[in-house]
């Protein structure tokens, strides 16, 4: 799978492949300056979306050269605009890359939407106004860099050797790119779908966390079945009135929606949050006296709304972003559902696996891209 190259045979491999987009091998730098680990597409988690473009934001010296470089390594295109003021100008680290530039971002914009099988990427983008327009593309992915300020201080001085840069103005002049009046930086870097915070000493282990991060994964533009159902399930969970945690599930049938819940009491039953179940107030732990608890589960409110006759089939799907309990695992069995996907686990794991593996119903556990901040 891995095959160590030199510095020009790499690269020869790398011009090919972004001309061909057809080659087998995708390089990435990973070892040194020198000396290269090529990997081979099908060691890939996923392959690269047939059009992806993203945008990277981040604070002074965070390292965004670094990640739009490795980027290139993916196949992507470093794309910018001419014009200092357009909120898109490439930075100075990114000197040593091959910038393809634009005179005007409605012209890149209207460019990167044309030419749909090419993956590009932006190094900078500091203009509100610009952002709001990429957020428009369904191919945009925003990514934000961060690093701490002391890190960030030393990798500022190592590319300004020749300036005696003290840590007060560095702080200073990043303060003011984050916090300006009519374009404060922190407003955009907020809006983004994926936050790397960059504490890594080489490139080697900046790239190794890239990969593990997995940015190429498709589901980051156009969920998945999983991803898009277990989300509504996330969604009826902020209605849950239970004292103990947040419950939502959804039921659906040939991927369309067939009923929804959420845990809490019954109707016309005083909320659990607001002392309706004394069992769930008292602080009882998880599984303990649940014979008392007059909350209904999210799944068992589920079920009630659908009803057999419209779940008993093949393609009956229960999400919960909690694995089921013993008591909701046996109605699930009952009611004819074929498969339960949960997103977290529960103190009856064990217990559920057991009743829904004889009663031959798949139970899986979905785990979904990382986002957020990844370290």
């Amino acid at each position: 799978m891995f095959r160590k190259l030199d510095f020009h045979f790499v690269f020869f491999f790398r011009n090919f492949y972004l001309k061909s987009r057809n080659f087998h091998f995708i390089p990435c730098l990973l070892l040194s300056t020198t000396q290269f680990t090529l990997i081979s597409r099908s060691s890939l988690k996923h392959s690269i979306p047939k059009r992806m473009l993203i945008g990277i934001s981040g604070t002074l010296s965070s390292g965004k050269a670094e990640v739009a470089r490795y980027l290139t390594f993916q196949g992507f295109q470093l794309i910018g605009v001419e014009t200092e003021d357009a909120g898109l100008a490439t930075p100075p680290a990114a000197s040593g890359l091959d910038v393809y530039k634009y005179t005007t971002f409605d012209a890149l914009l209207d460019d990167v939407t044309a030419n749909w099988r090419t993956n590009y990427v932006i190094l900078h983008i500091d203009d509100i106004e610009m952002l709001q327009k990429l957020q428009k593309r369904p191919f945009f992915l925003h990514v934000y860099v961060d690093a701490p300020v002391k890190l960030r201080y030393e990798r500022h001085c190592l590319k300004r050797t020749d300036q005696d840069v003290s840590f007060e103005s560095f702080v200073m002049q990043s303060d003011e790119l984050l916090f300006d009046a009519q374009n404060p930086l922190i407003q955009i870097n907020n809006q983004a779908n994926v936050k790397v915070i960059n504490t890594s000493t080489s490139l080697k282990s900046l790239y190794v966390k890239l990969s593990e991060l997995d940015l190429m994964n498709p589901a980051r533009l156009r969920p998945t079945w999983d991803a898009y159902f277990m989300r509504l399930a996330d969604l009826a969970a902020l209605r849950s009135n239970c004292m103990k945690r947040r419950v939502g599930c959804v039921i659906v049938r040939d991927n369309r929606v067939v009923a929804t819940g959420y845990n809490g009491t019954p109707r016309h039953l005083t909320n659990c949050n607001e002392g309706g179940c004394t069992r769930c107030n008292q602080g009882q732990g998880s599984g303990a006296s649940l014979s008392t608890c007059l909350c209904l589960h999210a799944e068992e409110n589920a079920l009630l709304e659908a009803g057999r006759d419209r779940i008993d089939g093949d393609s009956s799907i229960l999400y919960c972003n909690t694995c089921p309990c013993l008591t909701c695992s046996i109605k699930i069995v009952q009611s004819g559902i074929k498969q339960v996907v949960y997103a977290q686990s529960y103190s009856m794991d064990e217990h559920a696996h057991r009743v829904m593996n004889e009663a031959r119903i798949v139970l899986r556990q979905y785990v979904p891209p990382k986002e957020g901040i990844f370290i």
